[in-house]
């Protein structure tokens, strides 16, 4: 009983501490991928043709939608997205939730804002918690050998 509740909050914190403590040898993919409630921005990510980018040097920082930011969706929202004739869209939707640089939650300030890779501001928000446009920070700081990630309990749409 000990080891299987050990276990259960062993796999429900994982994401919670630094994954590679140290080495960081994984990327931000990788580390995503690895945290297990990232399948379908992997998906996504593979759909709109930028996993190589998260895998190159960066460094990045990435508000990392949760699997269940995006069931949160409307019905059809995801389905639509990774159709092949939204893939513009899709490639804003996800650079939308990336900032050039590596940007720890001990960087944020109330008000903040920085510019996405996709070019429109994010907004920090500190009261009540770490939100990025109202996206509250659920876990900060996961640090990849190109970067950090931050996951967010909502997908983030840009401006259109």
């Amino acid at each position: 009983m000990i080891r299987r509740t050990f276990l259960a909050l062993t796999a429900a914190t994982a994401f919670a501490m630094p994954v590679f403590a140290g080495g960081h040898s994984k990327d931000i993919v990788d580390t995503a991928v690895a945290a297990g409630s990232f399948n379908t921005l992997a998906a996504a990510l593979t759909a709109a043709g930028l996993v190589e980018t998260l895998k190159g040097e960066g460094p990045f920082t990435v508000f990392a939608p949760t699997d269940a930011a995006f069931a949160a969706l409307p019905a059809g929202t995801v389905e639509d997205l990774l159709k092949p004739e939204n893939k513009d869209k899709l490639v804003a939707v996800l650079t939308y939730h990336v900032v050039p640089g590596k940007v720890m939650s001990t960087d944020l300030t109330e008000g903040m804002t920085a510019a996405s890779v996709q070019g429109s501001d994010v907004t920090i928000t500190l009261e009540g918690g770490a939100k990025v446009n109202g996206a509250v920070i659920s876990t900060a700081d996961v640090e990849a050998s190109n970067g950090v990630i931050h996951a967010i309990d909502t997908v983030i749409m840009p401006p259109m």
